[in-house]
């Protein structure tokens, strides 16, 4: 459909409205309303003249809010704001919470947070860039729905202010799950988002009702690596498999990981880039993102994880003779393969790194053979050092 808002489209049949002022654009818009309720339900006539308020409508809000040379980068508590080029109408402003018209309205978006407004409620902001948050706080609320009581917020809401009510009198008040507070429709548009508290305490993925900023707060956090599950709730191991799947293959990267750093082949392959999404994989065993806890959810971590340790052992196991020069003999049976840390029959000694095959390890009572002999050796260069120095000095 042609929205241009020509002057001719105001000449056409079904009345004549004549709009060259706000006045006029006002009572032509009453006057079309009027018709488009005498005219017969669904005809084309009454089709028609629709499609004419819209034109009425847009033209009144051009002259109301002309667009003006506005500035192509805007900074506001913290939101770089981008003029956007955009002239989609299905956007909507989260100021005001009405439509942006972007064929006749300037607007902006916040490249941190993707706050979005028009350019006339730049000015009525009064929430900070969220992503200022993420950088500064990093960090969630692990509280379920920490619900302190719309008394408690002497009924207004928790962002703007408003006047709010449980019986939507004057505005309806809309609890936010994630937060626990409440917040008016203009704040609280109930979208909804996975809840990490409810992940880590109860491993439940349902979506809940969220408030704006709310909302955006956890889009920007969803893949910062913040959680250490066995901190929060070490239990959670015991009653998700997925979960100690997931662990056991991050341990075994990074007892990989110290191979690739040392080895050109993998370097240039670059074979630790497979993980760039995650970058604490190849840190640490124990933080986790919220998208993380969802892939595990899902299956997709444990697919793309196996896949990708499939590929590191096959390179450091078969494909590079650097790499398989790095293996273990063990030394208790002396029996058996090259052993390598990450081999699910293995053990490793946690003071020399040494590997041993597991059922030799654990039913060894004896140290370790590297061990013993590094502590002999040590115990002989100091008898080399007090037989040539007997005096001491």
């Amino acid at each position: 459909m042609d929205l241009g808002l020509a002057e001719d489209h105001f000449s056409r049949p079904v009345g004549s409205f004549v709009a060259s002022d706000i006045e006029q654009l006002k009572m032509a818009i009453e006057e079309c309303k009027k018709l488009i309720l005498e005219l017969p339900e669904h005809s084309e006539r009454q089709k028609d003249t629709v499609v004419k308020l819209i034109h009425l409508r847009l033209k009144l809000q051009e002259l109301k809010d002309p667009e003006e040379d506005e500035p192509n980068l805007r900074i506001l508590l913290e939101h770089r704001f981008s003029k956007e080029k955009s002239k989609s109408v299905k956007q909507t402003c989260d100021k005001c919470s009405t439509i942006i018209w972007g064929l006749i309205q300037t607007w902006y978006t916040c490249t941190g947070c993707y706050y979005r407004c028009h350019s006339k409620c730049m000015n009525l902001i009064t929430k900070p860039c969220v992503r200022s948050k993420v950088s500064h706080q990093s960090e969630y609320e692990l509280s379920i729905c920490p619900e302190i009581g719309l008394d408690r917020q002497d009924y207004r809401c928790a962002e703007c202010r408003t006047p709010i009510s449980l019986r939507g009198v004057p505005s309806e008040a809309r609890q936010c799950d994630y937060t626990g507070q409440y917040y008016c429709s203009t704040c609280h548009w109930n979208d909804t988002a996975i809840i990490p508290a409810r992940v880590i305490h109860n491993w439940e993925f349902e979506p809940r009702k969220v408030c704006r900023s709310s909302l955006r707060y956890l889009a920007l956090m969803m893949s910062r690596p913040v959680l250490k599950l066995k901190e929060i709730n070490p239990l959670l191991f015991n009653f998700v498999e997925e979960l100690v799947e997931i662990r056991k293959l991050r341990q075994d990267i990074l007892l990989m990981k110290p191979y690739f750093i040392t080895c050109k082949e993998a370097m240039e392959a670059r074979l630790l880039l497979q993980l760039q999404d995650r970058q604490h994989f190849v840190e640490n065993d124990d933080m986790y993102s919220l998208q993380d806890l969802i892939d595990i959810s899902s299956g997709r971590l444990s697919c793309s994880l196996t896949e990708i340790h499939t590929t590191f052992a096959k390179h450091i196991k078969l494909d590079c003779e650097r790499c398989q020069a790095k293996g273990f003999v063990c030394e208790l049976c002396k029996e058996g393969d090259i052993l390598f840390p990450f081999d699910s029959h293995t053990s490793v000694c946690h003071d020399c790194s040494a590997v041993f095959h597991r059922d030799c390890y654990y039913d060894n009572s004896t140290t370790c053979p590297r061990c013993a002999r590094m502590t002999e050796r040590k115990q002989d260069e100091v008898s080399d050092v007090k037989d040539a120095n007997p005096s001491g000095n």
